[in-house]
């Protein structure tokens, strides 16, 4: 049985700044797909992590499809009118255009989608992220898929063996989809060499050398590049199925373990460490720290069943508080150096403006 799988996320409004959705938001959301499902959905989950709502949809309409993409968007507005109502800040926020034009990439909210052939059991991982950018996958991805220290699946599974094609997508080109496929572990080194680069490459698919099936699917929306200017962060979606000829559930999981530092946070201006957090998560500290939530699911038909809230667990406690740790060491740093990001991702804010004054009051000492 062909299934597709969309995850569609939007910031729509939030209370007392970016911590969370209203009930009413949520609510209004929901009830939207709820009455429209009919017909087009064959199930389907609505959640938030900080200030994102998530809508993870199964159905036969294949990746694309404008009456799934157009239910999203017209549920978001739904959303947006009640934020609009309560007075939430920042109501509407990522839907960066008037009107919807068959597709919700390029206006705004964030898409990760994959159609499948349904295996007798199919189980996968939903993915969201808050304050944070789409490259803050590409660690976690590159260690679960591409390295025998994290996935030992690649040594000990001989439907692994073959590895893994890596599509990678450079974000800052707007012109159209500038991608590049590189297979792991051959290019090993040329994929490392542009994942390290959060900001500008970005994974947008796995797929099974073996049997050419796809394993992952990434957001990869870079508001800044649709509107022109900073108006929140990419708060990346991800789908990712596990366990058979993908590496399992636990070496998917294994390298969030680092809460490695990624960009984000208060303003979008800073590097922070990514903190795994438990479904329908608030923002806490320095309007962050950048959390990441995973649902975990196996779908029966397209039908997605109960969700496991996967970083609900003591394990994960203790990930919490050493990401807690790394966060408040490098705010001490406060501005300077790496605590923030480059330059050409404050470019969007407004220092940009004052440093183009300041150019002005230079003058050079002979």
């Amino acid at each position: 049985m062909k299934v597709t799988i969309s995850a569609i996320k939007a910031d729509i409004g939030a209370i007392a700044g970016h911590i969370c959705p209203s009930p009413g938001v949520v609510n209004a959301v929901t009830e939207f797909v709820k009455k429209n499902a009919k017909g087009l959905l064959i199930d389907y989950y609505i959640g938030y992590c900080g200030d994102d709502i998530h809508i993870l949809m199964t159905h036969q309409r294949g990746v694309g499809s404008a009456e799934i993409h157009g239910l999203a968007w017209e549920a978001f507005k739904a959303g947006t009118a009640v934020a609009k109502a309560e007075g939430l800040y920042g109501a509407g926020q990522d839907l960066l255009k008037d009107s919807f034009s068959g597709n919700v990439r390029g206006l705004g909210p964030g898409v990760a989608e994959m159609e499948i052939e349904e295996r007798p059991a199919e189980p996968f991982l939903f993915f969201a992220a808050d304050k944070t950018e789409p490259g803050a996958f590409n660690l976690p991805l590159y260690l679960a898929f591409a390295d025998p220290m994290y996935c030992p699946g690649l040594m000990l599974s001989p439907t692994m063996a073959a590895g893994f094609s890596f599509t990678i997508m450079d974000v800052n080109y707007t012109e159209g989809d500038r991608i590049i496929k590189l297979n792991a572990p051959e290019d090993l080194y040329d994929i490392a060499a542009l994942l390290r680069d959060n900001h500008r490459f970005v994974i947008e698919s796995i797929h099974s050398r073996k049997t050419g099936e796809i394993a992952v699917a990434c957001s990869t929306t870079r508001l800044h590049n649709i509107a022109g200017k900073y108006v929140g962060k990419d708060d990346p979606v991800m789908l990712v199925r596990v366990q058979s000829q993908f590496p399992a559930t636990g070496e998917v999981l294994a390298p969030f373990e680092i809460a490695h530092y990624v960009a984000g946070d208060c303003r979008g201006s800073h590097n922070v460490p990514l903190m795994p957090v438990k479904k329908n998560s608030t923002i806490g500290y320095f309007d962050g720290p950048a959390m990441v939530q995973c649902l975990g699911f196996s779908m029966k038909e397209g039908k997605l069943g109960t969700p496991v809230d996967i970083f609900d667990h003591p394990y994960w406690d203790w990930v919490r508080q050493k990401a807690a740790q790394k966060m408040s060491e490098i705010r001490r740093q406060g501005f300077s150096g790496p605590a923030m990001v480059g330059m050409e991702e404050l470019e969007y804010g407004g220092i940009a403006e004052r440093l183009h004054r300041l150019e002005e009051k230079f003058s050079v000492r002979k």
